[in-house]
């Protein structure tokens, strides 16, 4: 059976973005293709897919490589991140299921349940399904994309601690599905706005400035999950 590109692609995303495949390191596709169990041609595509999104390069002399990104660009990220967010959020409040506001609401319990308990980890994830799940409810495919994208690239550069006032940050989780549900659009992207520069200092770069590059890709496989592309 062949794997689908995007499935393969997902993987080596996900695992450059874990540090798996480090900062610089070759990405061979012998090498990747015996990583994920697949042959060279998804791996070829993928590499292409991913080359375009930013996260690999293609060197003289050496192939495709992992990123390097500056700190500039790192900055960048979470500047364009305050600009499609909201966009983002707006957008939502216009064209939600109800579907999308269930799931929004029972996040935001469970992030108000969990940031009262002081549950750092899951409240990460939280945030995150969060975000993603508003960035679907936009109805937008074209800025549904560039916003998961750019959650990925961030993940990447950036660790991203839990924000001081855990309660206050899911409350004002709370306040934009309120927005949403209410289909105030100018409300909604207000309150994204302030939330997205409020957490923006809860981001550390994870490199610095001529920071050397780290292992290539293991040789161990990691078999491509054949059911759809992992979240």
């Amino acid at each position: 059976m062949r794997i689908p590109a995007h499935s393969v692609c997902t993987a080596i995303r996900d695992d450059i973005v874990a540090g798996v495949h480090g900062r610089g390191s070759r990405l061979t596709e012998e090498l990747l293709a015996r990583r994920y169990g697949v042959s060279r041609v998804p791996v070829r595509e993928a590499l292409r897919t991913l080359e375009a999104e930013g996260f690999v390069v293609t060197r003289r002399h050496a192939g495709a490589c992992v990123a390097e990104p500056t700190e500039q660009e790192a900055a960048d990220l979470l500047e364009t991140r305050t600009l499609l967010e909201p966009l983002g959020a707006s957008r939502a409040a216009g064209r939600r299921t109800e579907a999308h506001l269930k799931v929004l609401r029972g996040l935001v319990r469970l992030g108000q349940e969990r940031a009262r308990q002081g549950t750092g980890e899951e409240l990460r994830s939280l945030a995150g399904w969060f975000h993603d799940t508003l960035a679907r409810a936009a109805d937008s495919p074209s800025l549904t994309a560039l916003l998961t994208q750019l959650r990925h690239k961030i993940a990447w550069m950036y660790v991203v601690e839990v924000p001081v006032g855990p309660v206050e940050y899911w409350a004002e989780h709370g306040a934009i599905t309120d927005a949403v549900a209410r289909g105030d659009g100018a409300r909604a992207r207000a309150l994204m706005t302030l939330h997205i520069e409020r957490s923006a200092a809860a981001h550390r770069l994870r490199f610095a400035s001529g920071g050397g590059r780290t292992e290539s890709v293991r040789n161990a496989q990691h078999p491509v999950n054949t059911a759809g592309p992992r979240r």
